[in-house]
């Protein structure tokens, strides 16, 4: 437990950095109040707004761990939302649109795992594929229209509260804490990361490296169509052209911000909702500031890589280096005035 708090630090002091920045541009930015129905704050909102990056990076952070990567996760949550949509105004109940909402996402997930696992396709270039031809499936589905609906019951999941705290929060949260269980008090953890870190010998130890690797992009699959129904449900509505449009290059610096590498290998999905939480955070505060609309990206692009910067493996060394040599010369200083 320890362990994992010292890992994931930089990452909170981060956070913790950022807020109090977009606190000297909007003091405002921590308050919260309750309204006799729900928690009301600014805070509050980042942690709402979080929860498609978020979910996206619970999925993507497996991938990753394996040495992977999914570009189809905005997709992805693009013909979940769709197919939700067109199912709760088709006469389906709740129970089967969520139902048939998750299937869309494991079957996208389970066409990229057995691209990269069974026929050999780099993961960049089978995502890709997805990613290109899944948008139009999406339009497909809705028609080439913004496909609304009036169910109360669907639109809870994406603007409904439970004791104050939204819906979409609890979500994400809970499932990140699932999976993270599921990850470090079972052997599945461990596994993922034998196969990121060297597939071959993973494979030689006894460990089935294609059915880890199929399941862990069904689990990216499953995370995005869990994004998709809570878009849909925030807006009422299936919109398959801007559903999840770009969302995976910020899952993936969730991810990344999170310290986890793309090359494989160990990984922290604590570290991956922390950097979702900075993501949103950056968002939520350069409009808070006041920018103008059109420095927006351009903002959050420098702040991010300010951020990778810092968190930087090699900085770090380089700090430690320094500290080092400033104490040795310290030291050595101490002992010459001794001597004299």
């Amino acid at each position: 437990m320890i362990r994992s708090l010292q890992r994931i630090t930089p990452q909170l002091l981060t956070l913790a950095a950022l807020v109090a920045l977009v606190t000297l541009f909007f003091p405002n930015f921590i308050s919260i109040s309750y309204d006799g129905a729900r928690f009301v704050g600014p805070i509050v909102d980042v942690l709402k707004r979080s929860a498609p990056v978020a979910l996206l990076a619970v999925g993507m952070t497996l991938v990753i761990a394996t040495r992977g990567i999914d570009l189809s996760v905005g997709t992805v949550m693009a013909i979940a939302g769709a197919v939700a949509a067109y199912a709760i105004t088709s006469g389906f109940g709740l129970p089967a649109t969520l139902a048939l909402a998750l299937l869309a996402g494991l079957a996208a997930g389970l066409w990229n795992g057995c691209l990269v696992a069974l026929i050999g396709i780099q993961p960049i270039v089978a995502t890709l594929i997805l990613m290109t031809a899944g948008r139009g499936i999406a339009q497909l589905i809705t028609e080439g229209r913004i496909l609304t609906f009036s169910n109360n019951d669907f639109a809870f999941i994406g603007s409904g509260t439970v004791y104050g705290m939204p819906f979409p929060t609890i979500l994400w949260l809970a499932t990140a804490i699932l999976v993270a269980a599921l990850m470090r008090r079972t052997a599945l953890g461990l596994l993922i990361e034998a196969t990121g870190i060297n597939r071959a010998a993973s494979a030689l130890a006894g460990v089935n490296a294609t059915v880890i690797l199929i399941a862990v992009y069904m689990a990216s699959g499953f995370c995005a169509a869990l994004a998709g129904i809570v878009a849909t449900a925030d807006i009422r509505g299936a919109d398959a052209n801007n559903a999840g449009l770009w969302l995976e290059l910020d899952a993936i610096l969730a991810v990344v911000i999170g310290g986890n590498s793309l090359l494989g290998g160990r990984f922290s999905i604590a570290g991956a909702m922390i950097g979702a939480l900075i993501i949103q955070t950056i968002n939520t505060g350069i409009v808070l500031a006041g920018f103008p609309s059109e420095y927006n990206l351009v903002i959050k692009a420098g702040l991010v890589l300010v951020i990778l910067v810092m968190q930087s493996p090699n900085l770090s060394a380089d700090w430690f280096y320094l500290k080092t040599l400033i104490s040795e010369r310290r030291t050595a200083r101490a002992e010459r005035k001794e001597a004299s």
